[in-house]
């Protein structure tokens, strides 16, 4: 019985590894918002004037607090890190997404979706974390004001 236990065992083991899901993950479909065709320059131009727009004004504030020696101060400081910031949020999913448009081309590899889902994220984490640090430095200023003594 044994014996017959352990061949019955083996055949199933060694039936069960020859038959397996070996399916492989190569792309996703990234669905677009509209599925007709005289609407995809329409939604082409909305999205590539938007992202333009964007990154624009957020180079505006970088170089307008760079360039002015008056807004050299902590908040100011925060302020085009956080331009900056909003420029790696929108350049990790809108140029992709024009692309998918222009190109009719509807596929992510995987390997791209996982960097674009990681920068995202971390973005998401280092904004957060910067938000967090204008907050604190906004109480500073608002519940500990510098006092100037007079000699």
């Amino acid at each position: 019985m044994d014996t017959f236990l352990s061949e019955t065992l083996s055949s199933c083991d060694h039936h069960h590894t020859e038959a397996g899901n070996d399916t492989e993950i190569s792309e996703f479909l990234l669905l677009g918002l509209s599925k007709e065709a005289e609407l995809k320059p329409l939604i082409f131009g909305f999205f590539l004037s938007m992202y333009l727009i964007t990154v624009f004004v957020n180079l505006l504030i970088i170089l307008a607090v760079s360039s002015d020696s008056h807004l050299h101060t902590p908040m100011y400081f925060f302020l085009s890190n956080l331009s900056f910031l909003g420029i790696c949020f929108t350049s990790t999913t809108i140029p992709k997404r024009l692309l998918n448009i222009q190109t009719q081309s509807k596929g992510i590899t995987y390997e791209g979706c996982i960097t674009q889902m990681y920068l995202f994220m971390l973005f998401v984490v280092l904004d957060t974390f910067l938000l967090t640090v204008m907050a604190y430095d906004r109480f500073v200023a608002i519940f500990y004001p510098r006092t100037t003594q007079s000699p």
